[in-house]
């Protein structure tokens, strides 16, 4: 399953050139220094990188509690479904509801830490700037939740958001670097592969909650047998 948040960062690294490309464009990197300029980069992702590794923590910690109450395989099934409801659901009702609509306030307020960051050229701007970005909204890092929710486990989770991380790293280096190197009928044919990699992660969270006993995909719940038989010697 770790396997599946590095692909969604792969693949959903296409979605990030639209949402955060202008934020890698504006980034205040060295034109003259290449070394420099990979350092800067690097500071960023690790930024971003390390905004996802907390956020990984903060609902591993949901998954935890969940699971210690046997919950966790319901709770993959849920998520599963829920990955695929999102995808199949219009996006205009989901945009009607929107439930980050309370956290608009402090979504404003990184907004306004990030526009002053930008504007600086101290080597602690850059990750800054990553970190801030980590915290932005974006459907693809909701998706990315779900899973470490699932993962039920606090290290797992974190994990799960780093690889996450990792998986956007290739193409938004390329962007900085290149620039707005793909055409808009290539990021099009994309953007429709992700939709269906959602529904497969999700089909995965659904076979892995009913647990069929299929190795590394859908094992079996553990369950723990304490015997009452034992000898006493006197």
């Amino acid at each position: 399953m770790l396997l599946s948040a590095f692909i969604l960062g792969l693949l959903g690294s296409f979605h990030c050139i639209g949402m955060c490309g202008p934020i890698a464009f504006m980034l205040p990197v060295s034109r003259s220094n290449s070394f420099q300029k990979f350092y800067q980069i690097f500071l960023y992702h690790f930024g971003r990188i390390l905004a996802y590794s907390i956020i990984g923590l903060f609902f591993g910690i949901i998954g935890k509690s969940l699971n210690i109450f046997g919950l966790q395989q319901g709770l993959s099934i849920a998520i599963g479904v829920l990955m695929i409801l999102i995808v199949l659901i219009p996006s205009s009702f989901l945009l009607k509801y929107n439930f980050s609509k309370p956290m608009y306030s402090i979504i404003s307020k990184v907004k306004n830490a990030l526009g002053a960051a930008l504007k600086k050229k101290t080597p602690d701007t850059f990750l800054t700037i990553g970190f801030l970005n980590g915290f932005l909204p974006c459907g693809l890092v909701y998706m990315a939740v779900f899973g470490a929710i699932a993962s039920a486990n606090i290290l797992n989770s974190s994990l799960y958001m780093i690889l996450f991380g990792l998986g956007t790293v290739p193409l938004m280096t390329t962007t900085i670097y290149l620039g707005n190197f793909l055409t808009a009928k290539t990021r099009q044919h994309i953007q429709k592969v992700i939709p269906v990699f959602i529904m497969v992660i999700g089909l995965l969270f659904i076979i892995r909650g009913m647990g069929l006993g299929i190795p590394y995909v859908s094992p079996k719940p553990v369950t723990e047998i304490v015997s009452a038989d034992f000898e006493c010697h006197q």
